[in-house]
């Protein structure tokens, strides 16, 4: 039997606990080591997890020996500090979305990761669920024909509150980094391809930060994919791809569905692909494979994959007059 793979957290908030109901049911893997600015907290986490370490800084954490890799779940306007410091320290990183602000930030993580052969991927827990690997199959056995468009939303209502992270521009609030960043990587993926040009339109709110984005992306193949991410409207969250032949829908909340349509010459088939856990199971398993086989990053989620959406990112951003003032 293969050892225990010990995985680390830093930043034991909301999604932190998905993180943390999908490893259970990955084989050979724990949860070790979680690390929070409250000691507090840290500890609460650690009990309702087992966790057996609770640290109160997060070198502590990267300092052990024992953690194999760390999954980072702060706000992204901490992730390139946080990230490098493991990165530097050796340990694995699997980082939540967006991996850094910006496409400066996340190639100089991505130069160190090289550096020092250390793995580091971003968490895009999408792309391994099992509706998208359907998805993948249904496009690769032509079922809809040639693909034409992709077309999704995401959205929720939020009342402003220039404090609260997702308005705040000092830590790197908006719409596009928030949300949009789903569908943009969703559209790589599906696609396996990154878009040529695109058009962009933003509504700034009060604290200027992109309280609703909407873009259009187009690709050398000739296919586009809108969207419309925003703050400000309950959307109603569903990806469609349509194809020459037919079309498909990835039911809401499509960046999470568990159930996916296909719908060809006026027949339709539903199929449900829950998740064994949280959802997080599945990149989790991802991480653990590929550092126990001594890789650097992974074939299914390529740091050139992240790099290109961030630079895509950077240029809507500049497009739409968003410029963060720690920049």
């Amino acid at each position: 039997m293969k050892k225990i793979f010990r995985w680390g957290i830093i930043g034991p908030g909301r999604i932190a606990h998905k993180f943390a109901a999908g490893l259970k049911v990955v084989k050979n893997a724990s949860l070790y080591a979680v690390a929070s600015q409250s000691m507090e907290r840290a500890q609460a986490f650690a009990r309702q997890y087992q966790a057996q370490k609770a640290y109160s800084t997060y070198e502590e954490l990267v300092n052990d020996p024992q953690v194999d890799a760390v999954y980072i779940a702060t706000p992204h306007v901490f992730h390139y500090e946080n990230t490098r410091l493991c990165l530097e320290a050796g340990k694995a990183v699997l980082c939540e979305k967006p991996l850094t602000v910006n496409a400066a930030q996340s190639k100089k993580l991505l130069e160190i990761s090289k550096r020092k052969s250390v793995f580091l991927m971003e968490a895009l827990w999408s792309r391994f669920l099992p509706a998208y690997q359907q998805v993948r199959e249904w496009l690769q056995q032509d079922r809809i024909g040639d693909l034409m468009l992709l077309s999704s939303s995401m959205g929720f209502r939020r009342e402003f509150d220039a404090q609260e992270r997702l308005f705040n521009p000092h830590l790197a609030g908006g719409a596009l980094l928030d949300l949009g960043i789903y569908p943009i990587a969703i559209s790589q993926f599906l696609m396996g391809e990154n878009p040529t040009s695109f058009s962009v339109n933003s509504v700034l709110g009060k604290s200027q930060v992109d309280e609703m984005t909407c873009a259009y992306l187009h690709y050398k193949s000739g296919i586009g994919s809108q969207f419309c991410c925003t703050f400000r409207a309950e959307t109603l969250n569903d990806l469609y791809i349509y194809g020459s032949k037919g079309r498909i829908r990835i039911q809401a909340p499509f960046w999470q569905s568990e159930k996916v349509n296909l719908s060809v010459s006026g027949k339709e088939k539903t199929l449900s692909k829950p998740f064994r856990a949280s959802g997080f199971e599945y990149e989790i398993e991802e991480v653990t494979g590929c550092v126990r086989e001594g890789r650097r990053e992974s074939a299914s989620m390529p740091q050139a994959d992240t790099q290109a959406n961030m630079e895509l990112m950077d240029a809507m951003r500049k497009q739409i007059g968003l410029r963060y003032p720690f920049e």
